[in-house]
């Protein structure tokens, strides 16, 4: 499947076979593609909590609104990003580059989100936001189907994975065996409505 036939294919699936399990190597592959999805900076500030322990799961369910696919999916993907992950030697998000350009590029990353919450808050929902459609559009690519859900109590879902102090939830990803064909879509606004043409 070509990448323009994932988006176009990929929906939200919330019907799974909950007998089905991704393989390691299959969670694995997953990941290993997340991980190429670009950050400011490359600070890849995302963490992918991957939940596919039944009673784990079990529990996410109860902090989602009681939502069966959060249970019944081979896993539950909880994407989640490290506040402060410029301020944690930074130096290593640039060691495989040119000496030239790691003296150039490092000392401003600190900078550049130094005391300002809602800079680093909102890098963090953008890195998660890129390698979110990352993960739905591999899945699609390994024959899985996702849905992306804010439907869930981020408290409760923080205490459940125990959620370090300095990260944050942004959103979830349920992937596995769709046990039922996704509804027509709902309606897409028109292209003229969408697309602006160098300014408003």
């Amino acid at each position: 499947m070509n990448t323009l036939e994932a988006i176009k294919s990929r929906r939200s699936t919330k019907h799974f076979d909950p007998k089905h399990k991704l393989s390691e190597s299959e969670i694995k592959e997953l990941f290993e593609m997340a991980r190429l999805s670009p950050t400011s900076f490359n600070i890849q500030n995302w963490r992918f909590v991957y939940v596919d322990d039944k009673t784990i799961q079990n529990q996410l369910r109860a902090a989602s609104w009681n939502q069966a696919q959060v249970e019944d999916a081979s896993g539950v993907v909880i994407l989640c990003a490290d506040l402060k992950a410029a301020d944690k030697d930074p130096q290593r998000y640039w060691k495989d580059a040119d000496p030239n350009v790691q003296t150039a590029i490092v000392p401003m990353i600190s900078k550049f989100y130094a005391a300002n919450e809602a800079l680093q808050r909102d890098e963090a929902i953008r890195s998660c936001g890129i390698a979110a459609q990352t993960i739905m559009l591999t899945a699609k690519e390994m024959g899985y189907d996702t849905c992306p859900m804010i439907g869930f109590d981020p408290k409760k879902v923080s205490e459940i994975i125990n959620l370090p102090k300095d990260h944050i939830i942004t959103l979830m990803i349920t992937i596995g065996k769709a046990t039922q064909e996704a509804k027509p879509r709902s309606g897409s606004l028109d292209l003229e409505e969408v697309l602006i043409r160098n300014r408003f």
